[in-house]
């Protein structure tokens, strides 16, 4: 038998085919589901189609393989006989007819098609679980389903190990091409010069290392995220399971403060409310119920379902479990992290051009060298080895320690700035960020609940203050402090405060919500306002309660006030308005007209228009003996209060600067659109011209219409982990440098995905952070862009120390090019290569790479994603700065050579003349727009000691024996000494003498191209 469904799954259209076929006996059912029917189509019959081939099932009227040329006219022929099943019954009796609702335990876990369980009655989803709502399962039948669906866990990431850690620090094509040069040194006979290599490549993967494999101890393992103990009703008896053993059809026992231990259908609820925040985005509890939902509801819509990795806010229920382990919403976005990949980084990449760019440059030196060789007869042994040693010449060897010393002290900078980095190459990846994509809740925002407004007949207040901390002042709309004799709003507050359940309390360091996070926000509203719960609760003793639920929206305490019983009341504000007679005024209650109560009623639209959440608060003095309808009638009503998870104080100035340097920030949420969009213009992330796009919308885009789109939409609400996913690759498909911030489970394929991955540290599950980059430790926008002005210092100092470097090795193979084509001998040897290369270029390099950051870094645009660190301005400065090297040099050397017409002499002069040339230029090396005087001789001290340092052994080189003996050089006079001063201070007063004309000239740069250009606004 065949059947074909249409139904929406996860926000997208889904297509089924269902084959109910005979097996060895037993009616088996094969379904599959694809995006439209044509990819249902396709894979369904493919799979049939090869069972039918190996016999493994048979379908009366079907002839394998003649007829089924392809899957479409394998479906065809099926949909055209509309067949029985054929083959003897089963265990379950005649097969003959059954449809995949049918299906045993059994063969439900293997279908691929997951029932919208949530959409059917609770009659239809017992008898689909075969299973009982009151007694649960069987012990043996529960112990049946486990041996057949396995453990209710999520399928683990691998960690890494410390030996694939380590091993990863080799992977760079820089490290590769220093290989190669230490293998050819070797090889040369260059025993120093290969050990020195050797020990570079060490020392860069040691640093990597140690910082890498500290942060992957730090991030928790990703099953964490399951309740490790689950209660459950087993032969009609409350048993307390490991999670791990939780079955489809076990019935879950819930209650406030449980974790979820699977996803679950619930067929009992008592006020219950979950926290989904992790799963959906959305900040508040949810309130439960058990009537079924519409087939089209959204994931966050799903009121009668309960999910693996929430928790239970408040009240109790009982749920069927549907799905475990990999088969519940948390398991299918572990599922949609598998598919994610992030790709290399923007400075992986560039290094690796570099890498690629040395290589041919060291085969183009030695087929240059080979050339004018043979054309000079020269032997074919000393030919070879005088190429070898110019080709090692031209690879900085300094380069990888100096950009992972440069990342890692990066990283701990970061670290002081709430920012922890779980990869050293993400740290610059961050400063390349084109766009940033954020969570709402707890990131732009407090992540708690606050009262915002007060209004009451005759006034309206402005709470401030932050969150569950107490500090805070009520103000008047003059702007002026409420006193204690505001008769009003104490009732306001005593009322509120007195009609709640939930509290805060301070654990380990922090203020938390206990309860509903609405009723904590009420709670500190009492204390800001001079009338704390304690008091309330000592005033005013407690005598009943008639709970909220989501049919009454409204709840109600009741409470004995000097003596006699009064009705405290807060809810919807259309609920409490009409039972109300009464509102409370300066000079007592008065009759509540419809004036009254229509201004009230705009009062209410206008708050919520500001996407505050708006709760009426009224009371009664009851008669001896109330019946219920008496206690919530004839109400007086006090006031209205705005609530509101509010924007951090810092997150709107956050906002703006990444305006100011030309990054984008998106706003990505599970909340509701109203909410996302008054939160999203506050902080002035949505301007006039941009747009707001609701997950339901995106779901009618295909990927190219998105692409087109993704650049005029600020802001996204009511949305799954897979739209989050299709909007990162949506940025990716343009080119851009995207980041992604998140704290739930449902961020994390995102977060993977993205160029780099941000996950909050308090907030964040583990899930999160396993899959992040970066982890930010106060949940703080702020600090996300406080770590891309770090990630920008760290590529200036990368690439200022990149050139630095590769202009030395320019200089010193032109200086040896120069002499080769002169046909002197040459003016180096490969020791004094070697001492250069490492100390005198590699020792200010690290220095360099320590280096403050530039004033005003986030006042430019960012860097494109295919900007190179080599290109035409780049190669331009490199043949300036190693012209000049080589120039001055080559001159010493000439001179000595001929009024001396001593080699070893000659040598001395043309090696300190580099070595003081290059050691002065390190300064000029640290701003390419501004000079010596501006950037200050000594804000970078470490690279002052640096070069005095170096001066200092480049002395004693020339003066002790050993090292004369060494180094093959001699000791020098004072003059000399003055005389290659002078030549060295040539190449940097050039350079800034450069500098200084540009800027008088363009006011920009001719070296950087984009350094000084004004910042496009995002």
């Amino acid at each position: 038998m065949i059947q074909a469904t249409r139904w929406l799954h996860r926000g997208y259209d889904r297509f089924a085919l269902t084959v109910t076929a005979a097996r060895k006996g037993t009616a088996v059912h094969y379904s599959t589901a694809g995006r439209n029917q044509s990819a249902a189509t396709a894979i369904a019959a493919t799979c049939i189609a090869q069972a039918l081939w190996r016999g493994e099932i048979s379908l009366p009227g079907i002839w394998m393989p003649e007829e089924v040329v392809t899957p479409s006219s394998f479906f065809q022929a099926l949909a055209e006989r509309q067949l029985p099943v054929q083959g003897p019954a089963g265990p379950h009796g005649s097969n003959k007819g059954r449809t995949m609702h049918d299906r045993t335990p059994d063969t439900l876990g293997t279908s691929s098609m997951a029932p919208m369980w949530y959409a059917v009655a609770t009659p239809e989803v017992v008898a689909r679980l075969e299973s009982d709502p009151q007694r649960g399962l069987a012990t043996s039948e529960a112990a049946r389903r486990l041996a057949h669906d396995g453990p209710n866990a999520l399928r683990c990431a691998e960690r890494l190990s410390a030996v694939r850690v380590f091993g990863a620090q080799f992977r760079s094509l820089v490290v590769w091409v220093l290989l190669g040069a230490a293998a050819i040194s070797l090889a040369l006979g260059e025993y120093a010069d290969s050990l020195a290599i050797a020990a570079i490549i060490v020392l860069n993967a040691a640093i990597g290392f140690f910082q890498e494999y500290r942060a992957e101890q730090a991030i928790a393992a990703l099953a964490r995220l399951a309740a490790p103990r689950a209660r459950v009703m087993r032969d009609g008896r409350a048993a307390t399971v490991p999670a791990a053993e939780v079955v489809r059809g076990d019935v879950l026992l819930l209650d406030a403060g449980d974790l979820v231990a699977a996803d679950a259908r619930l067929v009992e609820a008592a006020q219950l409310r979950t926290n989904e925040a992790p799963l959906t985005g959305e900040s508040e509890p949810v309130g439960k119920r058990i009537d079924p939902c519409a087939p089209e509801a959204a994931l966050a819509d799903r009121r009668n379902m309960v999910f693996l990795g929430t928790s239970v806010a408040n009240g109790s229920g009982r749920a069927l479990v549907v799905a475990t382990g990999m088969a519940t919403e948390v398991g299918h976005i572990a599922g949609l992290l598998e598919t994610a990949s992030s790709g290399e980084t923007p400075l992986q990449r560039r290094l690796n051009e570099v890498a690629r760019r040395l290589l041919w440059a060291s085969g183009a030196i030695v087929l240059l060298i080979f050339a004018l060789g043979l054309l000079r007869a020269l032997p074919i042994g000393e030919l070879f080895l005088g190429a070898a040693s110019l080709a090692v010449a031209a690879i900085p060897e300094g380069l990888p320690a100096v950009v992972t010393v440069a990342l890692a002290l990066g990283v701990s900078r970061m670290v002081r700035r709430n920012a922890l980095i779980r990869h050293l190459p993400a740290v610059e990846t961050l400063g390349s960020a084109q766009v940033i994509c954020t969570d709402k809740t707890g990131t732009l925002t407090v992540g708690e609940m606050t009262a915002r407004k007060v209004v009451t007949a005759e006034r309206a207040y402005t709470v401030v203050g932050e969150g569950y901390r107490p500090e805070g002042v009520i103000f008047t709309e003059r702007g002026e402090p409420v006193s204690g004799g505001d008769s009003v709003l104490r009732a306001v507050l005593a009322a509120a405060v007195g009609c709640i359940d939930g509290d805060v309390e301070h654990r380990d360091g922090r203020i938390i919500a206990v309860g509903d996070p609405t009723e904590a926000a009420l709670a500190i509203l009492g204390t800001k306002g001079g009338m704390p719960r304690a008091g309330i609760e000592q005033e005013m003793p407690r005598l009943g309660t008639l709970p909220f639920d989501s049919d009454r929206k409204r709840m109600t305490v009741l409470r004995r006030r000097e003596g006699e019983p009064w009705a405290l009341v807060k809810g919807a504000p259309e609920v409490i308005l009409e039972r109300c007679g009464q509102v409370l005024t300066a000079s007592g209650p008065q009759p509540l007209g419809e004036a009254t109560r229509a201004a009230m009623s705009r009062a209410a639209a206008l708050l919520a228009n500001d996407a505050l959440r708006v709760l009426a608060v009224a009371e009664r003095r009851l008669p001896a003996w109330p019946s219920e309808a008496e206690v919530e009638s004839e109400l007086t009503l006090l006031g209205l209060i705005g609530l509101q998870d509010p924007p951090r104080a810092e997150a709107r100035e956050a906002v703006a600067r990444c305006k100011r340097a030309g990054i984008r920030t998106v706003m990505i949420t599970g909340d509701h659109p109203d909410t996302a969009r008054a939160i999203a213009r506050e902080l002035g992330i949505l301007d006039r011209d941009d747009e707001v796009l609701v997950g339901r919308e995106l779901d009618t885009m295909d990927a190219a219409t998105l692409v087109e789109r993704v650049r005029r939409i600020r802001v996204y609400a009511r949305v799954t982990a897979e739209h989050k996913l299709r909007i990162v690759r949506a940025w990716k498909a343009t080119g851009t440098v995207v980041a992604m911030t998140g704290d739930g489970v449902n961020d994390a394929p995102a977060l993977k995905e993205a160029s780099i991955g941000i996950a909050m540290g308090i907030s964040g599950t583990e899930v999160t952070k396993e899959a992040a980059d970066m982890v930010i430790t106060d949940d703080n926008f702020a600090s996300i862009v406080a770590a891309v002005e770090e990630g920008r210092g760290i590529f200036d100092n990368i690439s200022k120390t990149l050139g630095y470097l590769l202009a030395g090795n320019v200089g010193e193979l032109a200086l040896m090019l120069a002499a080769v084509l002169i046909g002197w001998p040459l003016p180096l040897l490969p020791i004094q290569l070697l001492w250069i290369n490492l100390v005198t270029d590699g020792l200010p390099a690290l220095a360099l790479a320590t280096d403050p950051i530039e004033a005003g870094i986030l006042e430019r645009p960012p860097r494109p994603a295919t900007a190179r660190l080599i290109d035409r301005r780049f190669l331009l400065r490199l043949a300036l700065i190693g012209s000049l090297t080589a120039t001055v040099s080559l001159a010493a050397f000439a001179y000595e050579l001929r009024v001396d017409g001593d080699l070893a002499n000659a040598r001395n002069a043309a090696f300190s003349v580099l070595v003081i040339a290059e050691l002065l230029r390190s300064f000029g090396a640290r701003s390419e727009t501004r000079s010596i005087w501006e950037v200050g001789l000594f804000s970078n001290v470490r690279l002052f000691l640096i070069v005095a340092v170096s001066f200092a052994l480049q002395l004693v080189i020339h003066h002790s024996p050993l090292l004369e003996r060494i180094f093959e050089t001699e000791p020098i006079s004072v003059a000399q000494c003055a005389a290659w001063i002078g030549l060295g201070l040539i190449p940097v007063s050039v350079l800034e003498a450069v500098k200084l004309a540009h800027s008088r000239g363009s006011g920009r740069s001719a070296l950087t191209g984009f350094r000084q250009e004004r910042v496009e606004r995002a």
